[in-house]
């Protein structure tokens, strides 16, 4: 196995892991709620009175960041990413992201982040069957088709 120097950001992965987990860590702490992106795109979909205006401004956040960071960071701070993959790839991996979350009860946010730091079985379980159906993914496109 090579390692690609050129891409290799391990301070960037490392701030954006610190950031990510202190995110989770104040959002339980001062709404007392899972930080689970498909939980809070769920509750959009089927809303209870008084419950929607959070959920709307973080599913803002998210999609406002990379244009805020865009704006703010220097030009060539962060490579765009090359996808090489077609649109109909593209939207049946992500209809198959969406059934996997759906039926695995959340996404790696929620379970691979919160759940694992509040010890839960469950969310051990499913974070090892992402990681493995993850990585029999990548070997079967990689070098079986």
């Amino acid at each position: 196995m090579t390692i690609d120097w050129i891409h290799f950001t391990p301070w960037l992965s490392l701030g954006g892991g610190i950031l990510l987990g202190l995110a989770c860590a104040a959002f339980i702490l001062f709404n007392g709620r899972i930080l689970g992106i498909s939980g809070i795109l769920a509750g959009l979909l089927s809303p209870r009175s008084g419950d929607s205006a959070w959920r709307i401004a973080f599913v803002l956040g998210i999609a406002a960041a990379p244009l805020v960071s865009a704006l703010v960071l220097p030009v060539d701070f962060i490579a765009a990413p090359r996808i090489e993959a077609g649109y109909a790839n593209i939207a049946i991996a992500g209809l198959l992201v969406g059934f996997g979350t759906r039926y695995g009860s959340g996404c790696t946010s929620g379970h691979g982040v919160c759940g694992l730091s509040r010890l839960s079985p469950r969310s051990l379980v499913a974070t090892l069957t992402f990681m493995a159906f993850g990585f029999l993914v990548v070997y079967v496109i990689r070098h079986a088709i």
